[in-house]
This record gives structure tokens, C-alpha cells and sequence, in this order.
């Protein structure tokens, strides 16, 4: 069967959703709804543990890998990315909204499904904007400090469902870890058992039996071990293990989401920390599955449909959502074709909860936790962390930052220190750009440039009178200061040569400092009886000195398109006598000196 769009309704279809229109078909639809439904039970135990670690009913999972779904793979750039709820945006809200209301309660519900709407707002604006650049700005490792925190919140506020010690008084870390300790005696053995036999068959499932959904097996294991013990409990005088209990429709519910206008400045900064953690996450699983597919992303247009699905999904009960990796990649790993998949995944999930509601009711919250703690260890990614150790300790060290931060302050000042920390580093970096002396490695035919530096000193000679600087980044007004030192000592050096040639092809940009800056060197270099000259500068270099008269002030012959060309025509204004005494001999103009 040859199904296909009129050409006519495809054309109109890809003008609002893009070009993959064209490309539906009968064997397109087949692979995209086999991938749908593997998504939809995929994202069924997902949904509800993370669900449950934003301190909301199991349902609003469910909710949330439906709506923003659809939404964000019609109106994305993706074509394999699923949206839902993930990990970290979970924590991050459970954190934000705990001080202002009790998790799960109506209130703190409308907290949620406020600051979704909020954050919506947001991304949109960002996508439509085109402001997609911001998300350069988050550094992979604060991303990976904060996920790696995130892990270890996962994991601490888990073991309160695993140990089954009840209802947690207070919130924060201080107080969870306050919990365990003094209720660690309370431990419901019953409970530990589920939670224990859910996890190691999650496992052992993931490594023996890699295409089947690990997560999915450990959890009917563990509903099934708690079912039986529920029952046999009252006889042998066991504790019932908690369970998920009735979820109450299938379908999200729509809902003006009730904001207090006094929280709204709060609401407000934490919906922007949230937009940051969420953009962030879904444009890098976004380039991650791009990388596999070879399909290219559009940076905005991904910003706007996530945008569009926090926005409507807040008004269907859905809270914060971004792309998820563990359903995106085995989203492409299924053969999916188009966005379509995500639409049938959500589809087919509010089938499978509608048919299956009585058997979700009996879902364990001890093999929730279990499994919380599965994915809490898949984050820390431990051989990243030491890689990361092994080849660049200042991120490292930012990384480390915000992990930190993560587990011991609010959420959205961990994630701001940890994009504050990477941009001082960067900073740092570019406010000392490479100024490297070069030679010649000899006088061969074929010679090159080498950085003098780089070689045990006096064995690669220099010129008495010319010096060779290669320039290496950008001179804006946070690198004058270490630019005019630089400069500076090399003009007052015993035996400094007076004429300078920098190599500027790698000069990437100057600003209006840098400008005044080349032309203070210029004024110091005639005033010592040299000159300044460049070699390649680039186009916007050249045009800033255009615009600032540097390049009248220097004279458009300073400028040279080869450094041949440039040190034959500053050898004729060298002082000639220095040349004949001279030993170095290592230009080839000098060798005609002998003649």
C-alpha cells in the first residue's frame, strides 16, 4: 500500500510543520507507529517515577508524555526527539516549588502547572526571538555538574520509598538525610525487598537482554513480588508495601492553571532557571540524535516547539517536559521516520493507560524508588567525570562547582553558578591571548615557522631588528591589558629589535580598545625607529581599522598578503650595517648581503 499526501496538503502541511511532510507514506507510517508504541512503553514506568520525584500524582507523568509531545515533534526541528518528562527537570521543580507549598498538595499542583505555562512563555519567546545562541552559553560542564547533583538528589530522596519509611518531615537535604538517620530503624523489610528485586531485574534485563525495556520488566517484577506480598501480609503480620493507587482518567484533563500574582516575581525566576535547564537538555539530546541520524538541527525552531509544548501542555495538566534521551534514541534505534512516531507514542500511551489502569493502581512506590535509582546511577556517568579530570581540571572544576551547589543549595543558584563559573572561565581564557615569537627552522627551500619557545634556547635564531609575532584570538577590551604588556616587553627588552611583523591571520576579531591599542604600538614603534607591520589580517579586522583610521594612520603598504612578500619589503628598511655584522643570517635577502 502507497500511501502518500496530496501534493497540494503537503505543501500547506510543510509550510507549519516542515519539510519532512513530503516524506510521509505507508512504509513511513508503519516504522513511525512501531516506534510509537515501543515510545509509550518506554515512557509508562518513566512517567510515573518521574512523576513521583516532582512531588506530583503518577498521573501528571503520564499527562506530560502526551500533549508536550505531540506539540514538540510537530513544531520542532527534530525528527526523532521525543519530549516528556526527564530527571532533571523533575528534581529541579520538586526543589523550586517545596518552600512555597507540600508536594503533591492542590496548591503545589498549580504551582507546577503554573510555572510550566511560565516556562513556555519563555522558550517560546526564545524560538521565536531567534535567541538560540543562549544555549552556547550553557557550558557541557555545568550541565554535567548539575545532572550529576541532580543524580545524587534522585538517589537520596528515593531511599525514603525504598526503606519504606514514610511521609518526609521537612524538605531539602538537611532534612531527607535527617529522615534516613532517624528512622533508619523503621525499615520496612517488605518494601526493600520490592525495590531491591525491581532494580537488579532492570539490570540484569539491560545487560542480558539489551532490546528488551529493562525498566519496564523490573517494574511488573516488583508489582508482581508486592501484589503476593500484599496479600500473604495480613496473615504473616507484614507491613503492606505502598502502592501507586487509582489513576483517576487516561486522558489530560484541561485546566487554567491558578496563579497567586503575589508569587509571580518568584514564579517568574524559577520558571527562568527551568527554561535554562530544560533548553539546555534538549538542545544537546537534540545534537545527540542528530549526530547518530546526520539530520541537521534547527537551533530555534527546536526552542520554539519545546516553547509551544510547555505552554499548552501547562494547560493539560502536564508540567515541565524536554526532549527525553532514553526515549529519543531508542526512538531512532526503532526506525523512525518522522515527528509522526512521537504523536502515535502518545497516542497508543493514553490506550495502554486506559486498558491497563486497574494493574497501574498496583505499581509499588518502593519499585518506583528502585528504579529511580537506576537512572540515578546511569547520570553520574563516572568514566565522563574522570576523563573530564584527565584533560581539563578548570572544568573539572566548574563541573565540581555545580555539583555541589546542586545538593546543598536551591536549585536554580546552582544552575546560575555553575553558567557564571563557565563564562569566567572563558573570560579568563580569551583576556590572554597566545602571542607566540616565531623563526625559521632553516634555510632550506621548504622551511616553515616555528614557535621559538618551543626549542631549547638559542637554536633557532632571531633577527636583531625584526621581530615575528603570531597573534592568537581576539583583542577586545578584556585582552588590551595583557596585549599592550605583552608588546610592551618586548619593545623594552635589552637589544629589542625595532621593527615588529605580526602575523594576524589568526587575530579573529578587534574591537574599538583593540583598535586604539594597535594604534598607541604604532606611535611607540616609530618613536623607537621602527615600524608595524601585518601579515593577513582578517576582513573584519581590516574594516575596524577602516573605521577607526588605523589603516591610514599605518599606510595600506604595512599590510601584506604573504609573509615573503612581507619580510622582503621590511628587509629594505633595515638598518644595513646591523645586517652585515649580523650572524643570524636568517632570512634568504640576507644571504645577498655576501654577494
Amino acid at each position: 500500500m502507497n500511501l502518500s499526501l496530496p501534493p497540494a496538503v503537503a505543501l500547506a502541511l510543510s509550510r507549519v510543520f516542515g519539510s519532512w511532510v513530503h516524506e510521509v507514506n505507508g512504509a513511513s507510517l508503519r516504522a513511525d507507529v512501531l516506534a510509537g508504541l515501543l515510545g509509550a512503553v518506554l515512557v509508562l514506568p518513566q512517567g510515573i517515577a518521574f512523576a513521583t520525584l516532582a512531588g506530583l500524582p503518577p498521573q501528571y507523568g503520564l499527562y506530560t508524555a502526551i500533549v508536550p509531545c505531540i506539540v514538540a515533534a510537530l513544531f520542532g526541528s527534530s525528527r526523532h526527539v521525543m519530549s516528556g518528562p526527564t530527571n532533571a527537570n523533575s528534581l529541579a521543580l520538586f526543589a523550586m516549588l517545596t518552600p512555597l507549598a507540600a508536594a503533591g498538595s492542590p496548591a503545589y499542583i498549580q504551582l507546577a502547572l503554573a510555572v510550566t505555562v511560565l516556562v513556555g512563555v519563555m522558550q517560546t519567546l526564545v524560538g521565536a526571538l531567534r535567541l538560540g545562541t543562549i544555549a552556547n552559553f550553557i557550558s557541557p560542564a555545568a550541565l554535567m555538574g548539575f545532572t550529576s547533583g541532580a543524580a545524587l538528589l534522585i538517589a537520596l530522596h528515593a531511599m525514603r520509598d525504598l526503606l519504606g519509611l514514610g511521609a518526609l518531615e521537612g524538605q531539602g537535604t538537611p532534612a531527607v538525610l535527617a529522615h534516613l538517620a532517624t528512622r533508619i530503624s523503621h525499615t520496612q523489610f517488605t518494601a526493600l525487598l520490592v525495590g531491591l528485586t525491581t532494580l537488579i531485574t532492570a539490570v540484569l534485563v539491560r545487560h542480558l537482554t539489551p532490546r528488551w525495556p529493562g525498566m519496564l520488566v523490573g517494574l511488573v517484577a516488583g508489582t508482581a513480588l508486592a501484589t503476593v506480598l500484599n496479600r500473604q501480609g495480613d496473615a504473616l503480620g507484614w507491613a503492606h508495601v505502598a502502592v501507586v493507587g487509582s489513576i483517576p482518567s487516561p486522558w489530560p484533563p484541561f485546566a487554567v492553571p491558578a496563579i497567586d500574582w503575589k508569587q509571580l516575581p518568584e514564579l517568574l525566576g524559577l520558571a527562568a532557571a527551568l527554561t535554562i535547564v530544560a533548553l539546555g537538555q534538549s538542545i544537546s539530546i537534540a545534537k545527540a540524535v542528530a549526530q547518530r541520524s546526520g539530520q541537521r538541527i534547527d537551533t530555534n525552531r527546536e526552542f520554539l516547539g519545546q516553547g509551544l509544548s510547555n505552554l499548552v501542555g501547562g494547560f493539560f495538566s502536564s508540567y515541565v517536559s524536554c526532549g527525553s534521551l532514553n526515549r529519543s534514541m531508542p526512538n531512532l534505534e526503532a526506525g523512525a521516520r518522522t515527528p509522526l512516531a512521537a504523536v502515535f507514542s502518545a497516542v497508543l500511551l493514553v490506550g495502554v493507560v486506559a486498558f491497563s489502569a486497574p494493574l497501574l493502581a498496583l505499581i509499588p512506590m518502593a519499585a518506583i524508588a528502585g528504579l529511580l535509582l537506576l537512572v540515578a546511577w546511569s547520570l553520574l556517568d563516572l568514566p565522563r567525570w574522570r576523563r573530564l579530570y584527565l584533560l581539563n581540571r578548570t572544568e573539572f572544576g566548574i563541573a565540581a562547582l555545580t555539583l555541589l551547589a546542586t545538593v546543598s543549595i536551591r536549585l536554580e543558584m546552582a544552575i546560575l553558578l555553575g553558567t557564571i563559573a563557565s563564562l569566567m572561565s572563558y573570560l579568563q581564557r580569551t583576556a590572554k591571548p597566545a602571542m607566540r615569537t616565531m623563526g625559521f627552522t632553516s634555510m632550506e627551500e621548504g622551511r616553515h615557522f616555528e614557535v621559538v619557545d618551543g626549542h631549547p634556547e638559542g637554536s633557532l635564531p632571531e633577527c636583531p631588528q625584526l621581530k615575528l609575532l603570531r597573534m592568537e584570538g581576539s583583542i577586545y577590551f578584556g585582552a588590551t591589558q595583557h596585549v599592550a604588556d605583552t608588546l610592551h616587553a618586548l619593545r623594552t627588552a635589552p637589544h629589542a629589535p625595532k621593527h615588529l611583523l605580526v602575523m594576524a591571520k589568526s587575530m579573529n576579531f578587534i574591537d574599538l580598545a583593540g583598535a586604539e591599542l594597535w594604534q598607541s604600538e604604532l606611535a611607540a614603534r616609530r618613536a623607537m625607529g621602527g615600524d608595524l607591520h601585518f601579515h593577513r589580517p582578517r576582513p573584519q579586522v581590516l574594516e575596524m581599522w577602516e573605521r577607526t583610521g588605523f589603516t591610514a594612520a599605518l599606510g595600506p603598504d604595512h599590510i601584506h598578503p604573504d609573509k615573503r612578500t612581507a619580510i622582503a619589503r621590511i628587509f629594505q628598511t633595515l638598518d644595513p650595517q646591523i645586517c652585515r655584522t649580523c650572524r643570524a643570517r636568517i632570512f634568504w635577502e640576507c644571504g645577498k648581503l655576501d654577494q
